[in-house]
């Protein structure tokens, strides 16, 4: 563990983008204002999260896309899509067009895995294939390399009166190096360094079966050997990209109404934190609940905390639009300062 936590370079934020199925529109538009109002805060950056099938933001690109047309500045990710999802070429094809629209402010953020659920949606997902798909690392390869240039085909020139390229367009050159994997275990953390990517952890970590044995498993520990094996392998070092991912609310001016509402979430939430949770063995990090002083000085001692300078604090994902709007001006007022950022001009 470093002696001293490095100071806080970046601040981030990440919503889910929730909405009411009887009125999409108003949950969408909530979201880029709460985007709009990061950037007015001086937020570094700004992520949403997929969330299939499901009352939440479907479709982050084309999110991102409507908010990089209403911002100048502030960086825009996602956190983190999962590819299970998606055909790469047609990704890296949507990735491209939405940086080349920002400006070069997109930060995709990408995992592995079946889809949730997959049993019940393969049959519409990959009607044909759904037995035959690879949810592994390789999805991510072959992303990686249509973002970067690398030839999707072996035909280009001139047919008729139209003209091929061999590479995916718009070519986004700065892109590949602002591709992030999110991971959890040694392995996604090993595979991500060694493919020179970025790393986003989050408040899930995994516990390997070596962990645990002498107590109960340490989420701060577990997730600092994740940023170490990822930095150990990635050709940057320890100047490697790495960005914390914890739900952390700050309280210094919310009401007493909101103050017990962010306590009883977390309160909720605090049992799954104990053990490990299900067949893979997840461990999640306990909410962070408190005022700005308070979550300083817990964030300053918190073993993966002390490994980074980029962080991407999770919204809570139930709370209404006003809680958003006191959280991130605390974040960005009180928050930030107290870990030693600054806002971005």
């Amino acid at each position: 563990m470093p002696s001293t936590p490095r100071p806080l370079r970046k601040l981030g934020f990440l919503t889910i983008g929730l909405f009411d199925a009887a009125d999409p529109g108003r949950g969408h538009e909530s979201t880029l204002e709460i985007i709009e109002l990061g950037e007015r805060l001086g937020f570094d950056s700004a992520w949403v999260r997929h969330r299939h099938l499901q009352y939440g933001i479907s479709s982050p690109v084309a999110v991102l896309a409507a908010a990089s047309q209403r911002t100048r500045r502030i960086q825009l990710g996602t956190a983190v899509t999962p590819l299970g999802w998606e055909n790469p070429l047609r990704l890296a094809e949507d990735l491209a067009t939405v940086d080349v629209l920002s400006g070069g402010r997109l930060n995709p953020g990408v995992s592995v895995g079946p889809p949730m659920h997959y049993d019940q949606v393969k049959g519409a997902l990959y009607p044909d294939t759904g037995d035959a798909e690879d949810f592994g690392f390789e999805r991510v390869r072959r992303l990686l390399d249509l973002v970067r240039g690398k030839p999707a085909t072996d035909f280009s020139g001139v047919e008729g009166f139209e003209v091929f390229s061999d590479v995916v367009q718009p070519h986004s050159p700065g892109l590949g190096r602002r591709m992030w994997y999110g991971g959890g275990s040694l392995r996604s953390a090993r595979w991500a360094g060694e493919h020179g990517m970025n790393f986003l952890t989050s408040s899930v970590v995994k516990v390997e079966d070596s962990e645990g044995a002498d107590g109960p498993p340490d989420f701060a520990a577990i997730q600092s050997s994740l940023i170490r094996e990822f930095r150990t392998h990635h050709p940057d070092g320890e100047a490697a990209r790495v960005s914390q991912g914890l739900v952390v609310i700050p309280t210094d001016s919310a009401t007493p109404a909101q103050r017990a509402k962010y306590e009883e979430y977390a309160a909720r939430r605090l049992p799954r934190t104990a053990a490990p949770q299900g067949p893979g063995r997840q461990l999640f990090a306990p909410d962070l609940v408190g005022d700005s002083a308070e979550l300083a000085e817990r964030l300053h001692a918190h073993a993966a905390f002390r490994e980074v300078d980029e962080v991407a604090f999770a919204l809570p994902f139930t709370f209404g639009h006003e809680d958003y709007v006191q959280i991130l001006t605390d974040m960005a007022t009180r928050l930030g300062p107290a870990l030693g950022w600054r806002p971005a001009g």
